[in-house]
């Protein structure tokens, strides 16, 4: 191999390494975006789980009182 083969070499290493470090760092705020979006959709999720269940406790609230209300007719 000659000395411009070498630089040649050298250079083409060189714009690959470079292409590499900035698909590592979209890649990276890629992971991190993903991240927060988990977190916020996970919040989410505990306030519709505790919204539900409140819901839930109001529902059966009102069928025990529907049916107080039945066996008081009878």
């Amino acid at each position: 191999m000659t000395v411009p083969d070498h630089a040649s070499q050298i250079l083409d290493l060189s714009k690959r390494l470079d292409r590499l470090l900035e698909a590592t760092r979209k890649l990276s705020a890629d992971n991190i975006s993903l991240k927060q979006q988990l977190d916020a959709l996970n919040q989410e999720r505990t306030a519709l789980q505790g919204k539900h269940a409140m819901a839930r406790h109001r529902v059966e609230a009102m069928i025990g009182r529907l049916n107080d209300l039945e066996q008081s007719d009878e």
